[in-house]
């Protein structure tokens, strides 16, 4: 296989391998976003977005805030904007006030932990 197959093929994998990451970590980033102020789904792609490892499309936002919004972690309210046609506002419960809180501990459990072991090699 010619060398710069191998270094698409290893770039696809990085790639991929990041964004398996990022899912993981993304329902606690929008819930993050969510915990100072209500906000569209636009706007947490735009915020996501100034953090290049978290930056993601509509196609994935979309279907994430519905599945927050089924669990009972964020309310919505539509309010009319002054650029266009009205928005879907996010807003988290007291339900995902909770979960945020869950989830942040045991990020920071997961974290220390591959820290450490990442520490001692």
């Amino acid at each position: 296989m010619p060398q710069s197959e191998v270094g698409d093929i290893m770039v696809k994998r990085k790639d991929d391998e990041l964004a398996q990451l990022r899912k993981g970590v993304l329902e606690i980033a929008v819930l993050a976003l969510l915990r100072g102020r209500p906000r569209y789904g636009g706007e947490l792609v735009d915020a996501l977005a100034e953090r290049p490892a978290l930056a993601v499309g509509a196609g994935t936002i979309y279907p994430l805030l519905t599945r927050l919004r089924t669990a009972g972690w964020v309310d919505t309210t539509w309010e009319e904007s002054p650029l266009g046609p009205p928005r879907k506002y996010y807003a988290l419960t007291a339900d995902g006030r909770a979960e945020l809180v869950r989830l942040s501990a045991a990020w920071e459990q997961l974290v220390d932990s591959l820290t450490t072991l990442l520490e001692e090699s």
